[in-house]
């Protein structure tokens, strides 16, 4: 079977798992797709055991503007076979936050090079890169897949970037700024330290962003 036969058995599987109502949410949501099937996430994964990993194969899904396959890009690549510039080129063509999350999670994240990219891209003049690199390496620090201690002065925009207006920008920096202040007390104290004017603010979302961090700490300091 060629590529081109085995992505139109795929859209085949798609169409006949598509869910009209979880699309039309998705869509009301702002996850905006050209073509978006509604299948669940766990239906994605049981139609991508149907079909051997593939780097051509992930690639030609990966450049199609339609959920189900960018996701099945994410779980069809053989890990053996992405390079870094695999991951700079793929970084480029996400689209919502939805694909970020699923590209890390079934991609990135496995990396032998997932930390050093992370790094890289928290530290792109690039808001976009920001946050996938914030969300990386978050989820690297959650699994425990760093290797040395994460310094939050390592981040040049991670300051602004946790007011920004764009959500996705501001909730990843939030949340890097979280699981760093995890990896010790002192990296916590240092992270509260840096927001100390933010306490008691009569502006709601810097007092929001202190309260948060604060009750972070706080909890995980229980440990």
């Amino acid at each position: 079977m060629t590529i081109e036969d085995t992505i139109k058995d795929i859209r085949k599987q798609c169409r006949l798992a598509m869910n009209g109502v979880a699309s039309t949410s998705m869509r009301k949501q702002g996850l905006s797709y050209k073509l978006n099937f509604g299948v669940s996430l766990p239906q994605i994964k049981d139609i991508s055991k149907r079909y051997e990993p593939n780097a051509d194969l992930a690639n030609k899904l990966w450049e199609e503007d339609t959920r189900e396959l960018k996701i099945l890009a994410t779980l069809l690549y053989p890990l053996d076979e992405f390079s870094e510039n695999d991951a700079k080129r793929w970084l480029e063509a996400i689209i919502n936050q939805e694909i970020r999350e699923q590209v890390c999670f079934n991609l990135f994240q496995n990396l032998p090079f997932a930390q050093k990219v992370a790094v890289e891209w928290s530290n792109s003049d690039k808001q976009m890169f920001r946050t996938t690199g914030y969300w990386l390496l978050g989820r690297l620090l959650l699994l425990k897949r760093t290797e040395g201690e994460i310094a939050v002065n390592r981040f040049s925009h991670i300051i602004s970037d946790v007011e920004s207006d764009d959500s996705s920008l501001r909730k990843a920096a939030i949340q890097l700024l979280k699981y760093i202040g995890r990896q010790s007390g002192s990296d916590a104290i240092d992270i509260l330290s840096l927001f100390k004017g933010y306490e008691g603010s009569k502006d709601d979302l810097k007092r929001e962003i202190y309260d948060s961090l604060q009750f972070e700490f706080d909890f995980y300091g229980q440990d």
